[in-house]
């Protein structure tokens, strides 16, 4: 067996990589909040187990023809929701405010908060909207990728995920099944990987419209008030092909391997502040404003063996990418069913998915030998960096890990004691030092800059399912989006 951690299609001889595929191994029941979900067979109400792929991913196509790299599309500025200078922001600058009890939100799945401090809301076919002011939320239905229902032939299965963009923008995450295999024919019926075998009749109408179904739209506030669909994204920062049929792989279109979105984060400050990050079922995409550019991921190659036991061949794995951060100095934390991941991102969007140590230097990629054999599922949920530089994982199943790194391929963890569950969701690292930690039935806890942990008192709800920090005003605001709605603590 062997670990990588590649970027799409690419495959670099080194112990760890970021690339393709998955594992057949059926997850045990879930601990996590009933979300929508992909249908799976398997009893396990949550996401389905990633599938068995073998190579070629995409690939390592041979480079298009180069028509330069456009600059990422910001889409015309939503109008409404200037952000605010430096100071307490437009919302109430109390220690702790129950905001769904406040601003009557209802029913809330998945929350973001825009650069104008416009708070989006998400209920599966339903995107509210509440704005610095209002008493409660404007709400519509229907839009987008939900504008036809839920199911297998509509656009989407499921709303997954709402992110904040820029002022008077969000992010709705969508689910849709994977494909098997991911290879999508173009009109010209062209093979993998020269494309140099035109045959129309390899094309199917059908199988191409699987292009636009699930992925992510962006929403936007309009003068009135009102939400808005803005664009189905769509738009690839290294276009390889048509412009048109939604996130596929940046490095070759004609694989459409990104289908649900199933968590973001948005980077707050530093040079690259504004970029969004995606986690999906197949990796994390890079997203600045109507651009994307898919993906990354770490993964590990399982050994095929024939009935003699010789090694034949290897099949790509990868977990599905749940566990998303920003670290201190702008790294790039992820953390999928199998693999943890450093990187500090490349400068150009169009570089993301490169495997270039010179363009996205990474500082880990590996797995936490601690807690699980190579093989088995880790299901890391939360990944942040404290103010001292320390590295955290969370994990659905087995606690909180305290990481060192000590090499490119090796880290030191260690589990973190105290908690009344393993059961865990979501982190958030604050400018106090502090970690705060979400658990599935045992609410919100702190691990404070002593190392000190502590339940937090006063958040509704006993399953923490979001957990977002905001450091751009004073005191610092973080949202906590629990089983019985949104909470904000201040000051930390």
């Amino acid at each position: 067996m062997r670990r990588r951690l590649v970027a799409a299609g690419a495959v670099a001889a080194v112990v760890a990589t970021w690339a393709c595929g998955g594992s057949s191994k059926p997850e045990p029941p879930a601990q996590e909040p009933s979300n929508p979900r992909l249908p799976a067979p398997d009893p396990d109400p949550a996401p389905p187990p990633p599938t068995s792929v073998t190579p070629p991913d995409a690939g390592t196509p041979p480079p298009p023809p180069d028509a330069g790299t456009p600059p990422p599309d910001a889409g015309t500025p939503p109008g409404p929701g200037i952000p605010p200078q430096a100071g307490p922001g437009p919302w109430p600058n109390e220690p702790l405010v129950n905001y769904s009890q406040r601003y009557s939100l209802g029913r809330v799945r998945s929350v973001g908060v825009d650069d104008g401090y416009n708070l989006w809301l998400l209920d599966g076919e339903r995107i509210g909207v509440l704005r610095p002011g209002d008493t409660q939320p404007q709400w519509v239905s229907n839009i987008g990728q939900a504008s036809q229902g839920f199911g297998p032939d509509a656009l989407a299965m499921s709303s997954t995920v709402i992110c904040g963009g820029a002022a008077g923008r969000a992010y709705v995450g969508y689910s849709a099944n994977e494909l098997s295999p991911s290879f999508i024919y173009g009109p010209e019926g062209s093979n993998f990987p020269a494309y140099d075998d035109p045959d129309p009749s390899r094309f199917d109408p059908v199988r191409y419209q699987e292009y636009q179904k699930g992925d992510m739209d962006a929403v936007k506030l309009t003068a009135d008030g009102s939400v808005a669909l803005e664009e189905h994204l769509q738009k690839s920062a290294r276009p390889t092909g048509p412009q048109t049929i939604g996130i596929r792989n940046s490095n070759d279109h004609h694989f459409d391997e990104d289908r649900t979105v199933f968590t973001c984060t948005k980077v707050m400050r530093g040079a690259n502040k504004g970029d969004l990050y995606i986690g999906t079922n197949h990796g994390v995409t890079r997203i600045q404003g109507l651009t994307y550019n898919s993906h990354r991921h770490p993964v590990w190659f399982k050994d095929k063996v024939d009935e003699n036991g010789n090694v034949t061949g290897h099949t790509q794995m990868t977990g599905l990418s749940k566990a998303l951060g920003i670290g201190q100095n702008g790294e790039v934390l992820i953390g999928n069913d199998w693999n943890v991941g450093v990187v500090m991102p490349s400068p150009r969007l169009a570089d993301w998915d490169r495997v270039d140590e010179s363009l996205n230097q990474e500082k880990l990629n590996s797995y936490v030998p601690e807690v699980n054999s190579l093989e088995e599922m880790d299901y890391w949920r939360g990944f942040e960096q404290t103010k001292d530089g320390s590295y955290y994982v969370a994990s659905r199943d087995f606690g909180l890990w305290k990481m060192t790194i000590r090499s490119r391929s090796t880290a030191l963890s260690t589990k973190v004691a105290g908690l009344p569950t393993d059961s865990l969701l979501s982190l958030a690292a604050t400018d106090d030092g502090s970690l705060f930690i979400g658990t599935a039935g045992a609410g919100l806890w702190r691990l404070d800059a002593q190392k000190q942990l502590t339940q937090v008192a006063g958040v509704a709800g006993s399953t923490v399912k979001e957990l977002h920090y905001d450091p751009t005003v004073t005191s610092a605001m973080l949202y906590v989006l629990t089983d019985t709605g949104l909470t904000v603590l201040r000051g930390y």
